[in-house]
């Protein structure tokens, strides 16, 4: 999709309009962040440092921060915490993630696996799930703590259904939503009615900005699978082809594999079934998804969910807080990092 370098700065718009409008808040949630990372423990201190410096965009605290100030919360900092909060589950969730995927980058720098070791990567990850349930706790909701602890679950299930489904050239598009929808939509689907709950409203605003948050992250992982086979290290934070180096068969592959002749399908069953993959063969399967014009298919699928996450939001009168969330639906698929 050659629009995506061209709208760079019109979508990095919408992302930095939404942290311009809680930047005071997020200045404490970042401090938060920093408080329930610090420990005794000289190692775990070590590397939560190190995780903080890689940074990161911080979108799910801004969601729960914007969906909280759509709602009307304003009074106390019961959302600078929540925010927190979920910014930490997303935080432990990559360092269990790097250890599964042996990964050695991410966002441009090492990996905390890659330097200090699986065991103790998994580690600092529980412990930061553990200091998640803390604040839950500390915050007093039981809606709050229910829908953030079951959502820590289902990304967990969504991890064994990906590892269960590795390698399988011919999976179904039903089982890859499956996938992202429990890995990352659920997410930011409870960021997003965290803030809703803060405000004390409705059914029917909870499962709007539910919905919201559910289709915003489809349309995310599946552009970040997308730029996976579309992008250059120095836009994206993490090497091109990476999911191909593991084995990870997403819709890029998913959408190739339908279309592939029956000696492409055989000659990508074989690439998928091997240990490991090279630069020439992800070389050449790069010429079958720009022959096939794979990219441009994957794009016109998150185009459904993007247009399910914007029309749910018809609920809000207009304001700016509604067309900031609005516009981030572009910059979830077609943002370049």
């Amino acid at each position: 999709m050659g629009t995506v370098v061209q709208l760079k700065n019109r979508i990095n718009n919408s992302y930095s309009e939404l942290k311009n409008s809680v930047e005071e808040k997020l200045v404490l949630v970042e401090e938060k962040i920093k408080l329930k990372l610090s420990s005794k423990v000289s190692l775990v201190d070590e590397m939560t440092s190190y995780h903080l410096r890689t940074g990161g965009k911080r979108l799910r605290a801004l969601l729960t921060l914007g969906a909280a100030k759509i709602c009307g919360y304003s009074k106390g900092g019961r959302d600078i915490n929540l925010a927190a909060c979920v910014e930490l589950i997303h935080a432990a969730t990559l360092m269990h993630d790097d250890v599964i995927d042996n990964s050695e980058i991410r966002r441009g720098k090492k990996t905390l696996n890659s330097i200090w070791g699986n065991q103790s990567s998994i580690l600092v990850g529980d412990y930061l799930l553990s200091r998640c349930f803390e604040m839950m706790v500390e915050d007093g909701n039981l809606e709050i703590l229910k829908l953030l602890s079951s959502t820590s679950a289902e990304i967990s299930q969504g991890e064994v259904l990906q590892l269960q489904h590795k390698g399988e050239i011919d999976m179904l598009e039903e089982t890859y939503l499956k996938i992202i929808s429990a890995k990352t939509a659920s997410l930011f689907a409870a960021a997003t009615k965290v803030g809703s709950i803060l405000a004390n409203k409705e059914s029917k605003i909870k499962e709007a900005l539910e919905f919201y948050g559910k289709n915003l992250g489809l349309t995310f992982q599946i552009a970040d699978d997308t730029l996976d086979y579309n992008s250059e290290i120095k836009f994206f934070g993490k090497k091109i082809g990476n999911d191909f180096y593991e084995g990870k068969v997403t819709l890029p592959i998913i959408l190739l594999y339908q279309k592939a002749n029956s000696n492409e399908k055989d000659e990508l069953k074989k690439l998928f079934e091997k240990n490991e993959r090279d630069e020439e063969e992800l070389k050449r399967v790069l010429l079958m998804i720009k022959n096939y014009n794979i990219i441009s298919g994957c794009y016109a699928k998150a185009e459904y969910f993007i247009n399910l996450a914007s029309n749910s939001l018809s609920i809000f009168d207009e304001s700016k807080e509604k067309e900031i969330l609005k516009n981030l639906t572009s910059f979830s698929l077609e943002r370049s990092y």
